[in-house]
């Protein structure tokens, strides 16, 4: 069995096959933080999906995935319909497969070998899986990786703001106006920023902002409307904002990467 719903119970680390793949077509739904046993390929066929990993925020839209060893404390987070892949592997077959956290750019083929590996059935025998894990791991090392992962803050007097910030409850503000909502000064809040997140603030809410334009448009959110929720002051400053940031406009940037 390859394809779950919302209700079933599954443990990928009870299983005993080296390579456990996974789809299913997930609604609202927050995982809530937790770990596994083994390496973990997370993956959005279409919608998107915000996760937490040890601290790190980031966004999967379908043209990215996320690598997460074995370990790593992690949430993923889907604010609306998503097809969800995910594919696990053990000890016996990973050595030649990341230690660290990575999110990568996916490709036709890549995609392809994902879906693939998703559906197939946990009791296919391993000299089975061979070609099309090797090929796998070909692509997956060859993708490029993303740097858009993002450090949250840890100090308890951030803590509402954030989880509200998180929530989409509450934009973070520029600075002047967000110190003031938490009763500190603006000089404290720029040292919390750069020792916990080894950037200033503003450069953080940027980041921010960036990521949570990536979740809302892959959520099929226009770019006025991203705009809009987001505080930008026109469209054309919001498509100016994202190319400075990534080096594409948003359409381009959501395209499925040919390389």
């Amino acid at each position: 069995m390859a394809v779950i719903t919302e209700e079933t119970r599954f443990n990928a680390d009870v299983l005993e096959a080296p390579i456990i793949g996974v789809a299913a077509q997930i609604g609202r739904h927050d995982s809530g933080m937790h770990k596994h046993n083994k390496h973990q390929l997370l993956f959005a066929s279409s919608g998107c999906m915000s996760i937490n990993l040890n601290g790190l925020w980031c966004v999967l839209p379908p043209s990215r995935a996320a690598w997460i060893p074995a370990g790593t404390i992690h949430c993923a987070v889907m604010r609306n319909v998503v097809s969800y892949r995910s594919l696990y592997f053990d000890a016996q077959v990973s050595q030649h497969l990341p230690k660290e956290i990575k999110i990568i750019a996916v490709n036709g083929l890549l995609r392809e070998l994902i879906e693939r590996m998703a559906y197939w059935e946990w009791e296919m025998p391993e000299k089975d899986q061979r070609a099309i894990f090797s090929l796998f791991c070909q692509e997956f090392g060859s993708a490029q990786e993303e740097h858009f992962a993002l450090k949250l803050p840890s100090d308890r007097r951030l803590k509402i703001w954030l989880e509200d910030v998180m929530a989409g409850r509450d934009l973070p503000e520029p600075l002047v106006e967000m110190a003031k909502g938490i009763g500190a000064s603006a000089k404290t809040i720029s040292r919390i920023f750069t020792r916990e997140t080894g950037m200033p603030y503003q450069s953080w809410r940027q980041q921010w902002r960036l990521q949570a334009s990536i979740e809302r448009l892959s959520e099929g959110e226009s770019v006025s409307e991203v705009a809009s929720a987001l505080k930008f002051s026109s469209d054309s400053a919001f498509i100016s904002f994202f190319r400075k940031m990534t080096g594409n406009t948003p359409g381009r940037y959501l395209k499925e990467p040919t390389e």
